[in-house]
C-alpha cells in the first residue's frame, strides 16, 4: 500500500486503554445489522469514530450494551441474504461520514 506512511494508525493495548487514551474519538459509533437505527439517520462529525464487529460473529454482547443509543445499521437491500460483509459496510460508513463531515466543513 503506497498511502500506508500517510494513514494515523494507533494502536491501544486493549478497550479500556482506549477509552481512556486522550487520542479516543469523541462519539464512537457500533455498527451492527442488529441495531435498530439507519446510518443515514445521524450527522457524522469530525473526530467520531467507526467501530465494527468480527465479520463471522459481530461484536459481543457487552460492546452492544456500552454503545447504546449509538449503535447504527447500514439498510441492506438484499432480499435473502445476511448482511454485507466487514471490508464493504466499513466502506460504506467511512464515505458516508467523509462525505456529511467535508459537505458541513
Amino acid at each position: 500500500m503506497d498511502y500506508w506512511k500517510k494513514l494515523d494508525v494507533r494502536h491501544h493495548e486493549d478497550w479500556d486503554s482506549l477509552l481512556v487514551s486522550e487520542n479516543r474519538p469523541e462519539r464512537i459509533w457500533l455498527f451492527s445489522t442488529h441495531a435498530g437505527e439507519s446510518f443515514w439517520n445521524v450527522k457524522f462529525q469530525e473526530g467520531d469514530g467507526l467501530l465494527f464487529g468480527n465479520e463471522g460473529h459481530g461484536a459481543p454482547q457487552w460492546l452492544h450494551d456500552w454503545a447504546g443509543e449509538r449503535r447504527l445499521q447500514i439498510p441492506a437491500f438484499t432480499d435473502g441474504l445476511r448482511s454485507l460483509n466487514l471490508a464493504n459496510a466499513a466502506s460504506i460508513a467511512l464515505y458516508e461520514g467523509l462525505r456529511q463531515i467535508r459537505l458541513n466543513s
